[in-house]
């Protein structure tokens, strides 16, 4: 059953959801002697990867890949690999792996099979962060989109291309429902009364016409107006 935290402003709810996670690092590398934490690129959790980076945890032994990713080189302003090198493998956490979801000299169709055998042995993901669109949409899990289906579908590959509708963005690769619904822990990180109202929504749509959906009966969904 979902469950939501909800906070007064954005800092109080990165500083409560970054303790979370080391928690909950901290327990799947107790258990396992390893640990996977998946996080969404983009601006929203910035803030988050300042605090997590400074966790006192035994980052050596974890393993850090995105959700999803544009499919442009690594060192490409539009890549969200510089973010996560940037902002979350520093401090204490400059220790851990990182898996970056992108394959030189290739399309998205033959990377996404590279990539979904680079990642197998990191899975299940102990610990998962999930954005949400205000079209519902998470991960590079799109609404409208051809490969949608397919990336929900229990066949799916860990790792799926996916091409957004509309305008000029990159075709993308993300990690499939399949691959998501299967973390341990699960988070999804929100801000301001419209992903708020695009929450309500999802809880009533389709996981088609809502991707977040598929993913909302085992999350805590934190928000903050803004």
């Amino acid at each position: 059953m979902m469950q939501l935290s909800s906070y007064s402003n954005a800092a109080e709810m990165m500083q409560s959801l970054a303790a979370q996670l080391a928690d909950e690092l901290s327990a799947a590398l107790v258990q396992n002697g390893r640990a996977t934490l998946a996080v969404p690129g983009g601006s929203t959790p910035g803030p988050l990867f300042d605090l997590l980076s400074q966790a006192d945890l035994d980052w050596a032994n974890v393993t850090v890949m995105l959700t999803d990713e544009r499919w442009v080189p690594s060192d490409n302003p539009r890549s969200n690999t510089a973010l996560i090198k940037g902002r979350l493998l520093v401090n204490a956490a400059q220790d851990a792996g990182y898996v970056a979801l992108f394959e030189p000299g290739c399309d998205p169709n033959v990377g996404a099979a590279i990539l979904s055998d680079r990642v197998a042995p990191h899975f299940p993901i102990d610990v998962l962060v999930l954005g949400m669109g205000a079209d519902m949409h998470t991960a590079s899990l799109f609404p409208g989109a051809a490969e949608l289906a397919w990336a929900q579908s229990a066949e799916a590959a860990a790792v799926v291309p996916m091409v957004p509708v509309g305008g000029d963005l990159e075709p993308r690769v993300t990690l499939s429902a399949n691959a998501l619904t299967k973390a341990i822990c699960t988070h999804v990180l929100i801000l301001g009364a419209e992903k708020k109202a695009a929450l309500a929504r999802a809880q009533i749509y389709s996981s088609a016409e809502a991707p977040i959906a598929q993913f909302l009966p085992n999350a805590t969904v934190h928000w903050c107006p803004s």
